[in-house]
């Protein structure tokens, strides 16, 4: 893996952490925001090819959707099962 490379997954998982975190909210700071992004990404990669879908933009706009998809859904997971642990105790 180059630094190019590196930084520009970094970048994407910038943007659509940061993109996510403003419409659903969460509040993790930029390395949280980070870490969401990159993990939506992956997990919005495996909603695109499961449900054999294409992002509707090509290139670095469709990545940045894809990852921004995964990070939404792992926001809204990570706040539900705050809330159901949070109504446990």
């Amino acid at each position: 893996m180059t630094l190019q490379l590196f930084l520009i997954w970094m970048a994407i998982g910038l943007v659509a952490g940061w993109l996510a975190s403003a419409i659903v909210g969460g509040g993790y700071g930029l390395v949280g925001d980070i870490v969401v992004g990159l993990v939506g990404s992956f997990i919005g990669g495996l909603i695109f090819n499961g449900l054999q879908i294409h992002a509707p933009w090509a290139g670095l706009p469709g990545t940045i959707f894809v990852a921004f998809v995964g990070a939404l859904v792992l926001l809204i997971v990570l706040r539900l099962v705050r809330s159901t642990s949070a109504r446990r105790l």
